[in-house]
This record gives structure tokens, C-alpha cells and sequence, in this order.
């Protein structure tokens, strides 16, 4: 992680005289993530080995595939997801794009610039395990 990305965002609160508030870069991932896993048509998000593991064993880890990136434009999204085979790949994406915005305006107050979608693959229907073949005899 580069060091501008590890540093958290400030919000703007001009009437505030009560402290100032700091939101981290995770906590950003997270957000984005679960917002995008909530789209009709997105089948997972993109990890790597040790997220697949830890969700094994029990650990949900709802910022994988999600990369946050402060720079000084501004705050850019990239998404890394596998969406359903049979699904406008172009209406998921911007329904992806809408839920992620959306829902880092409602809580967090802050407006992203970019969010990038990237379809690294297609689900297919996953076939029948055999015990179920052998209960439908």
C-alpha cells in the first residue's frame, strides 16, 4: 500500500466544533465492497489465497476486491469482480458504479470521482452435486 493511500480522509465539516472526523481507506474498501456484492448478477469479488482461506475458515473479508486510491484528483474505485453467466454485463456494471456511489455518499458524505469496474470472469451455473441427483430418484 502506497503511503497516500494509508492516510485517512477528512471530512468536511465547517459548523463543527466538536472535533474532527477521520475515515480510513478500509474502511472506504469496505463499504465499496459490500455495495457491489449486493448487485443482482455479481457472483463474488476477486480475492487472492489468503482471503480464500481466511473465508474458509470462517473470516468474511467484504473488502476484497475493492482497491481505494486517494489521489489528489480525488478518490478513485477499482472493483475486481466475476459476474453470473447470462447477465447484461453493462447494466451490472453500472449498477455496480450507482450502489457504490450511492452508498459512500449516504455514509460517508464523500463524492468519488471514478469507479472502475473489472470483470476478471464469468460464473457459470453450477452443476448439480451428486446427492442430489441421487434424492430427485
Amino acid at each position: 500500500m502506497s503511503e497516500q493511500q494509508q492516510k485517512p480522509l477528512q471530512m468536511n465539516q465547517e459548523n463543527s466544533s466538536l472535533g474532527k472526523v477521520e475515515i480510513a481507506p478500509e474502511v472506504i474498501e469496505v463499504i465499496a465492497g459490500i455495495a457491489a456484492s449486493e448487485v443482482e448478477g455479481v457472483s463474488q469479488m476477486r480475492g487472492n489465497f489468503a482471503s480464500g482461506v481466511a473465508e474458509r475458515l470462517g473470516k468474511k473479508n467484504h473488502g476484497k476486491g475493492i482497491k481505494v486510491d486517494l489521489a489528489e484528483e480525488g478518490i478513485v474505485v477499482d472493483v475486481y469482480c466475476f459476474i453470473n453467466f447470462g447477465v447484461s454485463i453493462p447494466n451490472v456494471a453500472q449498477q455496480i458504479q450507482d450502489n457504490i456511489r450511492q452508498a459512500l455518499i449516504n455514509m460517508t458524505a464523500l463524492d468519488v470521482d471514478e469507479v472502475n469496474i473489472h470483470v476478471v470472469g464469468i460464473q457459470f451455473e453450477t452443476q448439480k452435486d451428486e446427492s442430489d441427483y441421487d434424492q430427485e430418484i
